[in-house]
């Protein structure tokens, strides 16, 4: 980099907007020697979203407290210094913008006054007026507000950090081989297959499944423990009488059963069995554990609040954990000849045994020994599942569900969602294990949409 007095030629200036923020609080600090500037716009917003138990609501409180913490007796609509890591020199500066107007182009004249995007938009503008020698970029969740930064000649991008690149190269939790001996595969069903027997050894650095053809078509289901450095047989698989319909099912359950994985991923679409399995297999085991439970974030049809609706707040949240107590029942009527074990059903509901909740509602909780379900995992960002995950306890087990190609909130992508985060990241860890389920199990009618519509 070129040097010029203190000022590095070609820093460059990041304005975020709101949607940022509520992302990952801590992203001001990811721009390494760039400056990053904050509207005073984006404030107000976040004033707005401070109070609630939502993730939002987290983020928001936690920015405005480093917010707080780093102006301490500055003025922070001057460029304040980041503080960084001892061995990274040149440390960007931030600074909040106020609400001056650009001098050439107003975005309020343009797409209209009233609108916090577009006094955002003026905020940009500003700043590219006030420092022509920068290149000032505009950072935003929003597409439609990236869009309408390009078209005034702002440049814009999105929120890389956190990011899976190649999504198409995602880890997927198994393999297939071909081409074995009868006696191979016997090898396999007694526990005697080494994995140098199938030329896995030292190519394979993470839990993974295999499934094993010989050569007379013949097939076969394995296991390979990163942890033991072995090859364990799975057979058919079943859990509280749920019984696996296809070979990824079959990892799913034995990976859902297995006491040394304690972090399961399930990436599927609709239909595939994901949460059944889940709660399924949390039910077989349902003694090792002090409670089972199953949430998944709420997000509100048209991005509204859910205070919004009528009722208490049972009755708010009891239309989004709906299909959770399908598949409780589901469960529950394979059961229809036992009605011993579906009363012991009803009690283990009745005694919150088995609670079904939304994900706002476990801030705070310590999981010590418990089977954690989260559903719809990919309607969360990589900072809260890090959060959910730092909270298990010793005895604890936690089960992410969800289809990372179905993301229901507007600032979240397929790349970005705290699922696909985990994937990638964790992929090489012994206790985790992932498992994608590829083959839709609910109906014939179900498949039919899913393979033509």
């Amino acid at each position: 980099m070129v040097q010029n007095g203190n000022e590095i030629q070609s820093r460059k200036i990041f304005v975020l907007d709101t949607s940022v923020i509520i992302h990952d609080h801590l992203a001001f600090k990811n721009f390494q020697e760039h400056d990053v500037a904050v509207p005073v716009q984006v404030l107000e917003e976040l004033d707005n979203f401070k109070n609630g138990n939502d993730i939002r609501n987290f983020e928001a409180r936690s920015f405005i407290r480093l917010i707080d913490d780093i102006s301490k007796d500055h003025l922070i609509s001057e460029w304040l210094p980041l503080s960084g890591k001892k061995n990274l020199k040149n440390r960007g500066k931030f600074k909040i913008i106020l609400d001056d107007k650009p001098a050439e182009l107003d975005a309020e004249e343009l797409f209209g006054k009233g609108k916090v995007d577009h006094q955002i938009l003026n905020a940009a503008l500003h700043l590219q007026q006030e420092n022509r020698d920068k290149k000032v970029i505009l950072v935003s969740k929003d597409i439609c507000l990236r869009l309408k930064a390009k078209s005034l000649n702002i440049h814009a991008e999105d929120y890389e950090t956190g990011k899976v690149k190649n999504l198409e190269n995602l880890y997927s939790g198994s393999s297939k081989l071909a081409g074995f001996t009868e006696k191979t595969l016997t090898e396999l069903r007694k526990g005697l297959l080494t994995p140098e027997a199938l030329g896995v050894s030292g190519s394979v650095d993470a839990n993974h499944f295999f499934s094993i053809t010989g050569k007379k078509g013949t097939n076969a289901l394995a296991f390979y423990s990163k942890n033991n450095h072995s090859l364990e047989h799975i057979p058919s698989q079943q859990a509280f009488r749920i019984f696996s319909k296809n070979p990824e099912q079959d990892y799913a359950i034995h990976a859902l059963l297995n006491p040394d994985i304690k972090l399961v991923t399930i990436q599927g679409n609709a239909g595939t069995g994901k949460t059944l399995l889940a709660l399924a297999s949390a039910l077989e085991q349902r003694k090792y554990y002090r409670q089972i439970y199953i949430t998944r974030p709420i997000v509100p049809l048209s991005n509204k609040d859910i205070g919004f609706l009528p009722g208490d707040i049972k009755s708010k949240v009891d239309p989004y954990m709906a299909p959770i107590w399908d598949n409780l029942k589901f469960i529950r009527d394979q059961f229809n000849d036992d009605p011993k074990t579906q009363l012991k059903l009803d009690e283990l509901v009745t005694t919150d045994k088995i609670a079904v909740s939304p994900l706002a509602f476990i801030r705070g909780r310590t999981l010590t020994k418990i089977f954690f379900i989260v559903d719809e995992a990919q309607n969360l960002t990589p900072h809260e599942v890090k959060t959910i995950i730092s909270r298990a306890g010793e005895g604890t087990k936690v089960v992410f569900t969800g289809d990372i190609y179905q993301i229901d909130t507007p600032y979240l992508d397929s790349e970005s969602n705290g699922l696909s985060y985990l994937i990638d990241r964790a992929k090489s860890h012994p206790l985790y294990a992932h498992i994608s389920l590829q083959k839709g199990e609910r109906s014939e009618l179900a498949n039919l949409a899913t393979e033509l519509l």
